[in-house]
């Protein structure tokens, strides 16, 4: 795909991409390779929609800005952004940050409501209608991917919203209204500036890498600003030529972890210092499709379809937990800073990964305490939000106790450590007081994967002998997470 790859953004007509029965025509072949070359290459691709739902976009954006103008400089307490990812399915109404300077109005069906609750507060426009066109193009592209990866029809049917909605569901998507720069938005208190590759400077928010965590996104802007990473790592203003009738298209983490990294997250963040002119700031409309908060994002369809599934992806992920876990953790990229991105070789996209440079100031942590350290967190981060969600509070017995417990079939643990899964043999006592060789039991029951992305000199755990999980470690196989590719895209 790389040696003849496209020399701009990929530009497909929405029509194009709808599925029809029967064999696929040429022109849905080729928007199809058109679509999934142009996300490979640049992580984004251009949609055109038709002319009646184009002008439906320029209007509620027109609503947008009269919305966001009428809102009071400074904003309230309770209107400031908290980034709560266990709150990610219920998002509603207007909320904002002022260290980015943005505004947004979410609109999530069965939680927002339709009509204006008060006399004086009215939402932006046309909110429904927009959600039911770009849910409806987003669903389309996503079968169009699925297409090009030789996956069933619809094969994430399971894991979307039911259509239409049932008797008190919620969205999991969202379409989000937003305002970057509103002049008469006095809230913010600094900005970033980086220098673009013109010589030009660019503002840019202060998180400047943002990656979403939806399956797909659309977005449409009134003015350009998107920027969006390519696979060589150069940032590409994307919606800097889009017509009336067009909008951005990119892949997110959901799509990412369901396709076993064959389709890399798009890397984005937006230009907010080049508004000069405007009395409105930069308007955007983006919607988000997103997995419903009660499923599992599994690989069984790609598995299905013949496409390998490496170890990191191999055990299902509640999308609950999903959400809440680090980009780090999702990319299972714990030892790398910032994306990397495949190089071209001999016309194939081939992964290349670069260990983080280490910080010859600092002196490495010694194993033993790194797999503390390790331990405590898997202990915070995923045993006691399996108790949490169970509704057990953890009473933790003492080592020398637990010894003799573990062997027993009615002790004061047994029915909490078979309700979360503590691993078998392994003392019920905090992780902090275990033994290394039972550390490594309940890192590798928690954490899938966990031995072969941690370089740790096992050995050193007992001294004289050879570690049978050192010895059964071949940290040369490509089956192994750290030898994956940190972005892959589209595997042939």
């Amino acid at each position: 795909m790389a040696g003849n790859g496209l020399p701009a953004l990929g530009r497909v007509k929405l029509s194009d991409l709808v599925p029809l029965e029967g064999l696929p025509s040429d022109s849905y072949k080729l928007s199809v390779s058109t679509l999934s070359q142009s996300l490979a290459q640049y992580s984004a691709a251009i949609i055109q929609l038709s002319t009646s739902d184009g002008a439906l976009l320029r209007s509620s954006l027109e609503s947008a800005r009269l919305y966001f103008q009428h809102k009071p400089s400074y904003p309230a307490a309770d209107v400031i952004h908290s980034d709560d990812s266990q709150e990610w399915c219920k998002t509603s109404g207007y909320h904002a940050d002022p260290q980015q300077w943005q505004e947004t109005y979410d609109f999530r069906p069965g939680l927002t409501p339709s009509e204006p609750t008060t006399e004086i507060e009215f939402p932006p426009a046309g909110l429904a209608d927009i959600f039911s066109l770009l849910g409806r193009a987003a669903r389309d592209i996503l079968d169009a991917i699925s297409f090009y990866l030789n996956l069933r029809s619809s094969p994430f049917t399971e894991i979307l919203d039911n259509v239409p909605l049932r008797n008190r569901e919620t969205s999991s998507s969202v379409l989000s209204v937003c305002c970057h720069s509103r002049p008469s938005f006095q809230g913010a208190q600094h900005h970033g500036l980086t220098t673009q590759e013109d010589g030009h400077l660019g503002m840019f928010s202060d998180h400047e890498h943002q990656v979403d965590r939806s399956l797909v996104t659309i977005v449409k802007s009134d003015r350009p600003g998107l920027h969006v990473r390519d696979f060589h790592g150069h940032w590409v203003l994307v919606d800097g030529d889009l017509g009336p009738q067009e909008a951005i298209v990119y892949p997110g983490l959901a799509l990412y972890q369901a396709t076993a990294g064959y389709i890399s997250p798009a890397l984005h963040r937006t230009d907010i210092g080049n508004q000069q002119g405007s009395i409105y700031g930069r308007c955007s409309l983006s919607f988000k499709l997103m997995p419903k908060s009660m499923t599992n994002l599994n690989c069984s369809e790609m598995r299905a379809a013949g496409h390998g599934v490496e170890a990191q992806f191999q055990l299902p992920v509640p999308v609950d937990d999903f959400m809440q876990r680090s980009t780090d953790q999702l990319l299972n990229r714990s030892n790398f800073p910032t994306f990397n991105f495949p190089t071209v070789q001999d016309g194939s996209m081939k992964p290349m990964m670069r260990r983080r440079k280490s910080n010859s100031r600092s002196k490495p942590l010694p194993p033993s305490k790194r797999l503390r350290l390790e331990a405590q967190r898997v202990l915070k981060e995923r045993v006691q939000d399996i108790a949490d969600k169970k509704g057990i509070k953890l009473r933790f017995c003492t080592l020398k106790d637990c010894e003799s417990h573990i062997q027993s079939l009615d002790s004061p643990c047994t029915n909490i450590r078979m309700e979360i899964g503590w691993p078998p043999g392994v003392p019920f006592v905090h992780p902090h007081d275990l033994p290394n060789k039972a550390k490594i039991g309940f890192l590798e029951t928690y954490e899938p994967g966990w031995s072969a992305t941690h370089d740790m000199e096992l050995s050193l755990i007992d001294p004289g002998q050879p570690s049978q999980h050192t010895s059964n470690c071949n940290y040369h196989s490509p089956n192994y997470p750290c030898f994956s590719a940190s972005v892959s895209l589209f595997k042939q």
